[in-house]
């Protein structure tokens, strides 16, 4: 059975939307060019004909919202964010369900985490309407990119960046955001597989609490970009971070929170303060729970979840994200251990959770939680 929310853009929201002066572009791509793009997308290769668009000018708040083509940006060399690295971004997805409609998933988080990773890296918070109208916008504007295929998508980059042109360290007078727009296939293009991971015990991605790692911050991911480069050396797929104090307890990946299921039916997860506030983990967090897992929030130490992996303790290990939406994880190494989880496999309910999930996002299952929003 197939059924869809009834979560829809308020009438102020329209009324926002409405305001966005839309200059389309005098160039956009045929339509044979535009199905041969959308045929086999590659994440992050492909972008849309147009960009949505708000500035903020100190002495004017936020101003002329609009959405114009998609192309360069032009800076000037001092333009603080490539000084100073005052930045943010958001990802997420735009759904095409069976009917045609469009939808998005939980976009009122990415509009609360925006403003959250805006405060912390003094940048002027974005209102939740304008965040969503800024998506509605650009999505009703390059509706025909949204791609119908199994497990396709259009992935939605908001971000935003301080466009003053100054050197001194101080927050910027002149901010931008904007959003991008990059049609997606499936993540697992052969299917989804377990992966392996290599434990970082050299490097941290964004230091201890008090740090920026809450904050969905370009510098983090810079930061996780060489040790991910070395795990990748080893043979592995991704890279997973210890807490920047100690060096003891299990983080995040370096784009993605972290689960383990234990024999007993326990999920337990890493608590938040010093990692990202995943949309996806919080998600997976409420859906174990609606199944009747019991659900443990807390500091893991990374020799227990190696010690239970071997005593068959934990029995599930697993990854989630906008992008991949939920990754088995079959093996965990070090320069100390090297352990296969799941004998190498899938877990049951790491693929039970991510089944549930993209039926939700698809319109293929009920939406319970309220979830999901029309945007066209």
């Amino acid at each position: 059975m197939t059924t869809t929310s009834h979560n829809i853009l308020p009438a102020d929201l329209e009324d926002l939307v409405a305001r966005f002066d839309v200059r389309r572009t005098d160039a956009p791509r045929s339509e044979d060019e535009r199905t041969s793009l959308l045929a086999k997308p590659k994440f992050g290769t492909v972008f849309t004909d147009h960009m949505a668009r708000l500035t903020w000018r100190s002495a004017d708040g936020w101003t002329d919202r609009r959405v114009e083509p998609y192309g360069p940006l032009q800076l000037d060399p001092a333009t603080a964010v490539l000084h100073y690295a005052q930045e943010i971004f958001e990802g997420m997805k735009a759904y095409k369900h069976a009917d045609g409609s469009v939808w998005t998933f939980r976009p009122e988080q990415n509009a609360r985490r925006y403003a959250r990773s805006a405060h912390r890296l003094a940048l002027p918070e974005l209102s939740e309407e304008d965040f969503l109208a800024s998506i509605a916008a650009l999505v009703r504007t390059d509706i025909e990119w949204v791609p119908d295929g199994e497990d396709s998508s259009l992935y939605l980059r908001p971000f935003m960046f301080a466009s003053e042109a100054f050197l001194g360290v101080r927050p910027a007078l002149q901010v931008e955001h904007l959003v991008i727009a990059s049609p997606v296939g499936p993540y697992f293009a052969g299917g989804v597989k377990p992966v392996s991971i290599f434990l970082s015990e050299k490097y941290h991605r964004a230091g201890p609490p008090g740090g920026t790692g809450d904050a969905k911050f370009g510098g983090n991911y810079a930061a996780s970009l060489l040790p991910q480069q070395e795990a990748q050396q080893r043979g592995f797929d991704q890279v997973c971070f210890l807490d920047g104090a100690e060096s003891t307890y299990l983080e995040e990946l370096g784009g993605m929170n972290i689960f383990l299921v234990m024999a007993d039916g326990t999920v337990h997860t890493p608590g938040l303060g010093s990692i990202l506030e995943g949309i996806t983990r919080k998600s997976i967090i409420q859906l174990a729970r609606d199944r009747g897992h019991e659900v443990v929030e807390r500091r893991i130490p990374v020799r227990e979840l190696v010690e239970g992996i071997e005593s068959g303790r934990v029995k599930e290990f697993f990854a989630c994200g906008t992008a991949a939406v939920v990754t088995p994880i079959g093996r965990l190494a070090s320069s100390d251990f090297d352990v296969e989880v799941n004998g190498g496999a899938s877990g049951e309910l790491t693929m039970a959770l991510r089944s549930e999930l993209t039926d939700i996002q698809y319109g293929r299952a009920d939406d319970r939680h309220g979830w999901m929003m029309r945007l066209a």
